[in-house]
């Protein structure tokens, strides 16, 4: 995996949440919103570690300090987690996401998301999920599956089969049903290179 410059990751993180890249903005989120904390501390443990031998203290240090916020804010996403630029965390409290699990760009993960992995059954493996992904309170992504891009999951839904682009899902199993999208969750959303960009959204969207 080629990582991208932790400067960049932190800036198209802070973007998700305040559209800007003011040092005010960065200072205050920090501060105060636990989720981008838990953020800025996990780009650092996964840099460092990328940085081999030599940034090794830094590495144990900020792995130290990732370790403290998970118990603090009950967020468990695994340092080595491939994600993309500009993560959102709205809230904090029962995350969990499988270290093996790849999450696209502008992702919005809130309270009591689970994004694990099965070994058995139909669709054994880790989820896969695209850029511009909502994934509302309670929602469980399972197995080794794929969810498209510009995707919104509601609360409390159960996902264990792939879903297509710009889909909406529901209920328990997770059924599609709309394909209006996350336009209207995933806002302030960055590119390839995590600098501003619209949503990769097409140009109409179909009626559920």
């Amino acid at each position: 995996m080629v990582y991208p410059p932790y400067k960049a990751l932190v800036k198209s993180d802070l973007f998700r949440y305040t559209g800007t890249y003011s040092f005010q903005g960065l200072t205050r989120h920090i501060i105060q919103t636990p989720g981008f904390k838990y953020t800025v501390v996990m780009r650092a443990a996964a840099r460092t570690r990328a940085k081999g031998r030599l940034a090794l203290p830094l590495h144990v240090m900020a792995r130290y300090l990732l370790h403290r916020l998970e118990r603090t804010y009950g967020i468990s996403i695994p340092y080595n987690t491939q994600i993309g630029f500009g993560l959102y965390i709205g809230h904090f409290g029962g995350i969990v996401v499988s270290y093996e699990a790849i999450i696209g760009r502008n992702c919005n993960i809130n309270h009591g998301v689970t994004i694990g992995a099965t070994y058995g059954g139909r669709y054994p493996g880790v989820p896969r999920i695209g850029n511009n992904v909502y994934l509302g309170p309670g929602s469980k992504i399972i197995g080794g599956i794929v969810i498209g891009n510009n995707v919104a999951v509601g609360a409390n839904a159960v996902v264990t089969t792939s879903v297509p682009d710009n889909a909406v899902v529901i209920g328990v199993p997770g059924r599609v049903a709309s394909f209006n999208g996350s336009f209207d969750y995933v806002n302030n959303t960055v590119g390839e290179d995590g600098l501003p960009a619209p949503l990769e959204a097409v140009l109409t969207r179909a009626s559920g």
